[in-house]
């Protein structure tokens, strides 16, 4: 066909007087030229028709993911392909009189073809994993990892395609080769090799995703991971600096993510205030008729004392105080903490609440609040605990209690200044 082709040329040559055998190359150049032109109508139908009409319709439609592949211009490099397949399919015929340039020139173009092809699967990528992202899918699934991953293999299959098509080779017989290579693959690519496997096990068991806020003492990280990567985990930390960790390192070593916290809704309080025990005592007629008249401990009086009068009336000699029941400050105390948090609107009624008193210690006897805010905002949470604790300190007083607080500096200097006047 190619020589058919060339006659027709020649005859046409001829008709302009001009002399030309079919295998000169004159022929040669026509042909090369009228390649050259086919190539370049092909790719500008396909640009500037098919694509901008593919490109109308993805800015019309409702769904945002085609916009992505828009912008990473992935149909255009597509497009590219075109002419490429064109020229390799072309051109060789028309450099058949010429066996040396014409196998090295298809070579070339099938180098070409490759490039081209793996250029625009790159692009694709980057469209996937954005995608990823503004779809959340990246929470749950390191598609960064599993892009980067494919890029990698891609470009080796790219090099060693090209490698083959020069050498004229299959690429298995190189494949093959690396089987020797395999220990030194291993040492250059360890880290790429431990990440991709870490990677997989991050994902399998959800250890960590885009968006969690975790702490890694270890490598200083304690924030919110920005991206997960093949070989890496990116941390911005609250004071805004940046811990990158090796993403083996998650598998390997322990490290703390709340993220179920911030699913559950709730953010844990566990803070304790330490009582002066010398501040704790029987409460007497007059203060229990005084707090009674708290909201949050109108029901708990009467049935408390009930309780106590039912207990006591088995009891005889109830004037020593040490033989029957009797109401506490501390007891009243907790009693009233507990009902304030059971009306607070900030505090998770669903989960733990609950006041308990601990062991005592030398700085007092703690009495522990352990609830669950219902905002786990960081701010929000700590203004919450604050207003708590700001309430708990300033009632302490009404109860007749004392927080304990060791002694200051102003105190021994007290204690001095005493001294000498006495």
């Amino acid at each position: 066909m190619d020589q058919e082709i060339r006659l027709e040329i020649s005859a046409w040559l001829a008709g302009f007087g001009i002399d030309s055998q079919p295998s000169d190359g004159i022929s040669t150049s026509i042909m090369i030229i009228a390649c050259l032109l086919l190539a370049g109508i092909a790719y500008f139908i396909v640009r500037r028709v098919v694509i901008r009409a593919v490109n109308m319709v993805i800015l019309r439609s409702k769904v945002t993911w085609d916009d992505v592949f828009m912008r990473y211009k992935v149909l255009e490099k597509l497009a590219m392909l075109v002419p490429a397949i064109v020229l390799n399919l072309l051109v060789p015929i028309a450099l058949t009189e010429h066996q040396i340039l014409s196998n090295l020139v298809d070579r070339l173009l099938s180098i070409w073809l490759v490039v081209l092809m793996i250029r625009a699967i790159y692009a694709g990528l980057d469209a996937v994993d954005e995608i990823s992202d503004v779809n959340l899918v990246s929470r749950r699934l390191p598609v960064k990892s599993f892009v980067q991953l494919t890029k990698l293999f891609l470009f080796f299959v790219g090099i060693i395609v090209s490698i083959s098509i020069l050498a004229d080779q299959s690429p298995v017989y190189f494949l093959s080769g690396l089987g020797v290579a395999t220990g030194f693959v291993m040492l250059v690519f360890r880290d790429t090799i431990l990440g991709f496997v870490a990677g997989i096990q991050l994902a399998a068991n959800r250890m960590v995703s885009k968006g969690d806020w975790i702490q890694m003492d270890k490598y200083g990280a304690d924030g919110a991971v920005e991206e997960v990567s093949l070989t890496t985990v990116k941390v911005r930390n609250w004071d805004k600096t940046i811990t990158m960790i090796p993403a083996y390192a998650l598998v390997s070593d322990a490290f703390r993510n709340w993220r179920g916290m911030s699913e559950s809704g709730g953010r844990r309080i566990k803070r304790a205030i330490n009582i002066d025990i010398n501040s704790i005592k029987f409460l007497s007629e007059e203060e229990r008729e005084r707090l009674s008249k708290i909201n949050c401990l109108k029901e708990y009086f009467p049935a408390k004392i009930n309780e106590i009068r039912e207990s006591n009336a088995r009891v005889s000699d109830l004037d020593m105080k040490v033989n029957g029941r009797h109401l506490t400050n501390v007891g009243t105390f907790r009693a009233y903490l507990q009902e304030y948090l059971q009306r607070h609107d900030k505090i998770h009624k669903e989960m733990t609440l609950m006041v308990r008193q601990l062991a005592p210690t030398t700085e007092g006897l703690p009495i522990e609040v352990y609830i669950f805010t219902n905002d786990t905002r960081w701010a929000f949470y700590e203004a919450i605990q604050a207003d708590i604790f700001d309430h708990i300190f300033a009632i302490l007083p009404e109860f007749g209690l004392q927080a304990f607080q060791a002694p200051t500096g102003n105190d021994i200097r007290s204690l001095k200044s005493v001294k000498v006047e006495g």
